[in-house]
């Protein structure tokens, strides 16, 4: 909705807004799992970060993204990786804003199903690639380190399949009340 405008007061105001909700999302909402490689848990973050790329488009949805998410890593004990997840959230808005781009931006409810499940397998791609580089970060062999990172995937496809779920709801819902209060003025 903001790809033209997207230096915009309201753009700018609302990308901090998405920022610290996709944090509060986390923070909220976090379920650990066990894992062989890092502390993986379920989070609302990667879903409301897709929503923040859908709404704001591809700059400003990975600033609120990075922000939100990357800034929750680095108060939380997640700092030495942060930057990991900041590149996943580069690689997600790449690839989601790419096939949006082909739908001729055409947000209906088939499209934005679409692309919630592959910013899902995305996601799932990318977490198992980050996996690998924090197993070889702690000395981890290549070998053990593909094992268990795959190993350690449980979380991510939990959040991937709610992303595929939530991401749609929420993006609706969300352009429905901003649809609403631009119209009443």
């Amino acid at each position: 909705m903001f790809r033209d405008n997207q230096n915009s007061l309201r753009a700018i105001i609302l990308t901090g807004l998405f920022a610290a909700i996709i944090y509060i999302g986390i923070w909220v909402l976090r379920i650990p799992i066990p894992a062989m490689v890092g502390r993986p848990f379920i989070h609302f973050g990667n879903t409301l970060t897709l929503v923040a790329i859908l709404f704001l488009g591809y700059r400003n949805g990975i600033l609120a993204g990075i922000i939100g998410l990357g800034g929750f890593d680095i108060l939380n004990g997640y700092a030495a990786t942060s930057w990991l997840i900041m590149l996943e959230v580069v690689l997600v808005a790449s690839v989601v804003t790419g096939v949006y781009k082909l739908m001729g931006y055409q947000d209906n409810s088939k499209n934005i199903i679409i692309i919630a499940i592959i910013a899902g397998i995305t996601k799932i791609f990318s977490s198992y690639g980050t996996s690998i580089v924090e197993a070889l970060m702690v000395g981890t062999n290549i070998k053990t380190a593909l094992v268990a990172s795959f190993m350690s995937l449980p979380a991510t496809v939990i959040n991937s399949i709610s992303t595929a779920i939530f991401a749609p709801l929420l993006y609706f819902a969300i352009r429905k009340i901003f649809v609403q209060s631009t119209q009443r003025r």
